[in-house]
């Protein structure tokens, strides 16, 4: 990787501050102040089926940011993409010349949509080029490259996000007023499920651990991890887990299924399961006065919820992709908060180790220290 010095005058904008303070500490290399920059140039890298058909869809239909420019190791898709997004010359580029990005102003946020072992490679490259990052979900394949990116972010004075499109989504936000607001009473037990049928390419990246990190959990599992969190309110205090395999032909290399069991400092419980090997998509969270589901819970929508007082939960159906990117481009343009931010993949990654951990020592539990890490409240 060649090293190339990020520019000094691009700088991160602080968080939360407002009127002049937000100006004064704007990041230079926009040129202009908030009043004059409306929308966010974002560079996507990686252009497989998640950034072509979700993505770069949704980009279309932002208010805080827009398409700038690609990143792809695709000669065929340069042209395509090109075209189809009118894109400038000098805003296409290949993982080779990707560090030269730091001379293109056109480009405010780097979005990784990599393996999950680039990630941390091109989001550190990316903070090293003065560039503000979404890195996709899981963060990375392990703790100590969550703990390099934010590193490197903090470093470089960049912002940081993990692409977790639900914390975007209304009915997430509504499950936590639920639980913030007790409109149920106390929850007592969470139960969440994420999983669907892996058939068609054994040679898929996502059962190549080399470049997945794991399997079924590394993918599906982190909403199963999230909704618990987010529909309790709190982090786990400890955590047991198990593995079966029932077509071990197929997955050879990752983990197929996976059950976990959390406990929390409310006192509260979650059970999550998912799976590469059955369908699954589900949050149910009971409570002493009652409860409520979401069924589907994290697809791409529409959504569907119920409570138990016979209420359906409804919300107009909008791109989470889009509300996602818009969130934080609000976030760097406008001080909002940062609904995901680097602390809550790590967070997430350090309960996904604890996971595989309680597996390798037979199902043994694992205590968790995790404070506030991550939680996010509006």
């Amino acid at each position: 990787m060649n090293k190339i010095s990020r520019r000094n005058f691009n700088k991160k904008l602080s968080t939360g501050l407002l009127g002049t303070t937000l100006i004064s500490t704007m990041p230079l290399s926009f040129g202009m102040t908030n009043n004059e920059k409306k929308s966010l140039g974002i560079a996507l890298v990686g252009l497989g089926s998640y950034s072509t058909y979700q993505l770069a869809p949704a980009l279309q239909d932002t208010s805080f940011c827009h398409l700038s420019a690609i990143v792809t190791g695709s000669k065929d898709k340069e042209q395509i993409w090109k075209d189809k997004y009118n894109l400038a010359e000098n805003c296409i580029y290949n993982y080779e010349n990707f560090d030269t990005i730091i001379s293109n102003d056109a480009v405010d946020i780097v979005y990784v949509v990599l393996p999950n072992s680039m990630h941390a490679d091109f989001s550190i490259r990316a903070a090293k080029a003065g560039k503000h990052i979404i890195c996709e979900k899981p963060m990375a394949i392990n703790v100590s490259e969550c703990d390099a990116i934010i590193d490197a972010c903090k470093k470089e004075g960049v912002k940081l996000s993990v692409g977790y499109r639900m914390q975007s989504d209304p009915y997430t936000n509504e499950v936590k007023k639920y639980v913030r607001e007790k409109t149920f009473g106390s929850v007592r037990h969470v139960s969440s499920t994420a999983a669907y049928i892996s058939r068609r390419n054994p040679q898929q990246w996502r059962l190549n651990r080399a470049l997945s990190g794991g399997g079924a959990l590394m993918n599906m599992g982190v909403y199963a991890i999230q909704t618990s969190i987010y529909g309790t309110g709190y982090n786990p205090i400890s955590i047991s887990a198990q593995e079966f395999s029932t077509r071990p032909e197929y997955f050879k290399d990752t983990d197929e299924t996976i059950t976990a069991q959390m406990e929390f400092p409310s006192g509260a419980v979650a059970d999550m399961f998912t799976s590469h090997n059955t369908s699954g998509n589900r949050m149910r969270v009971s409570c002493d006065k009652g409860w409520f589901d979401l069924e589907p819970a994290h697809s791409y929508g529409p959504i569907s919820g119920r409570t138990s007082n016979g209420n359906t939960i409804y919300f107009p159906h909008k791109s989470q992709q889009a509300l996602q990117m818009d969130d934080f481009a609000k976030h760097i343009l406008l001080g909002t908060a940062n609904v995901a931010p680097g602390e809550m993949g790590k967070r997430d990654m350090i309960i996904v180790e604890a996971i595989y951990k309680s597996i390798a020592e037979n199902g043994k539990k694992q205590l968790l220290d995790l404070g506030s890490m991550g939680i996010v409240t509006k």
